[in-house]
């Protein structure tokens, strides 16, 4: 009787160094702080009551164009956060086979560093800026919607350093992989 041995499951890909548990928790993170207010933009857009009067959803083009402004942004907001999971994980770190000449090769650090740095800039001053004239505005919004508004949006102001902590490391991550890839060679 032969046996045949079951098919191997796919080796999961790893990043090139470990990434440490504090580094995957504060990626994370990000998406969570971008959350609430993208949340907080589809209840604005699925006509939820947040104790805003009707001049500020015509300012903001609802109805109208902002059923589709409202939730792109929301969508895109949340889509740049996913990418600061690329700086933890294998796929930060090589080029995805669907990317004609580049499938499977190393991506350079700076091409990862670069954006994800300009990124962590705009994303402090943006979340700064916002939140400081979100709370000294004139809104028409009653105190408890503008206690809800303030609680979805407070928590973007921790995006850009969350970011910059998490390229700082992918920086260092990768640049120590690539010394000891070169002092490992022949």
């Amino acid at each position: 009787m032969t046996s045949s041995a079951p098919p191997s499951a796919p080796a999961r890909p790893v990043t090139a160094a470990p990434v440490p548990a504090w580094a995957r928790r504060t990626a994370a993170a990000v998406l969570w702080v971008s959350l609430p207010s993208a949340l907080w933009r589809f209840a604005v857009m699925l006509g939820v009551p947040l104790g805003l009067a009707d001049s500020e959803y015509d300012a903001m083009l609802i109805p109208g164009w902002g059923y589709l402004a409202v939730p792109l942004l929301s969508v895109f907001q949340e889509a740049l956060a996913y990418l600061t999971l690329g700086l933890v994980r294998p796929w930060g770190e090589v080029w995805p086979r669907w990317i004609p000449g580049l499938r499977g090769r190393r991506i350079p650090v700076p091409a990862a560093v670069v954006p994800a740095a300009m990124g962590a800039l705009a994303c402090t001053v943006y979340g700064v800026l916002f939140v400081w004239t979100t709370l000294h505005s004139d809104m028409a919004i009653t105190p408890w919607g503008e206690w809800v508004m303030t609680v979805c949006y407070v928590p973007i102001v921790a995006w850009g350093p969350l970011l910059a902590v998490v390229t700082a490391h992918y920086y260092r991550r990768r640049l120590h992989d690539r010394a000891e890839g070169d002092s490992v060679r022949p």
